[in-house]
């Protein structure tokens, strides 16, 4: 059976300021849901695999010296109401504006962050990789996401995570659903509900702020492992980490997405579950 699609369109105000973006109160993301009628399902060719939609990654360069920051995750918080699962923001704490702690104040900056700001020629923050084209400020982020949304997704990937004592037993299994793709299999390790200092637009320090999906490793190195993958194939992947005392382990997350030189070809995030 043939089916029609509801998609959203994002209409979007900005105003560019000198290396950082601000978006006024009444210039938020709006949207509106329409039926595009010619707009269905090809009925899929006999033995090709099922089509599926693609999953967007969105890398945020951010900080706790950042005074605007705080503007992109608002922008991030509204691409996920409309958005949903079909997005992984990532808040990646590296670059100069971000904060590697002290004896009295909590620090999210890490090593890798700061190799990723460096190997991307980022200039300033916050600023954004929207499934790993060129860097935008967050003022484009939802045109951009938008048009990744649009593209076909040459594999399917789901992953689990468990965490049974102080080990997390991840697996990642892949589909090839549109031709081959080669490239690296990256997985992260993601932590939500921090609080944590974070400098705010108007200047004040907030020691109460909450950071969401920020990135605490990558389990399988910098830049992830070799992966290739054919159309109607499967591929699995299983890893294994050991959990950090600083963790909250309620709150991790996974996050594994295939990426090449094309940028990201899917992504996807799940919770890591807990085995007492």
């Amino acid at each position: 059976m043939l089916k029609q699609y509801t998609y959203y369109i994002l209409a979007f105000a900005c105003l560019l300021l000198a290396g950082c973006d601000r978006i006024a109160e009444d210039e938020r993301l709006i949207y509106e849901p329409i039926v595009m009628e010619d707009d269905q399902e090809d009925i899929p060719e006999e033995g090709k695999p099922e089509q599926t939609k693609r999953v967007v990654l969105l890398e945020d360069f951010t900080g706790q010296r950042c005074t605007n920051c705080p503007e992109a995750t608002d922008v991030i918080e509204q691409l996920q109401e409309v958005c949903g699962s079909a997005l992984v923001a990532v808040g990646i704490h590296g670059g100069p504006l971000a904060f590697a702690g002290n004896a009295r104040t909590v620090g999210l900056k890490i090593d890798i962050g700061d190799e990723y700001y460096t190997h991307w020629n980022l200039e300033y923050q916050p600023v954004g990789l929207v499934n790993r084209h060129a860097p935008l400020s967050y003022s484009e982020w939802i045109d951009a996401v938008k048009e990744e949304l649009a593209k076909p997704a040459p594999l399917r990937l789901k992953g689990t995570a468990v965490l049974e004592g102080n080990a997390i037993a991840i697996n990642i299994d892949a589909q090839g659903t549109n031709g081959t793709v080669d490239g690296k299999l990256q997985v992260w390790l993601l932590e939500d509900g921090i609080q944590a200092l974070q400098l705010m637009p108007d200047g004040t320090a907030n020691q109460a702020y909450i950071h969401n999906h920020v990135l605490r490793t990558a389990v399988n190195g910098t830049w992830g492992e070799d992966f290739s993958i054919k159309e109607g194939e499967t591929v699995q992947r299983t890893m294994t980490l050991n959990l950090e005392p600083k963790w909250n382990r309620e709150q991790l997350s996974i996050v594994a997405f295939v990426y090449n030189d094309q940028g990201v070809q899917q992504a996807a995030k799940t919770k890591v579950e807990i085995i007492e």
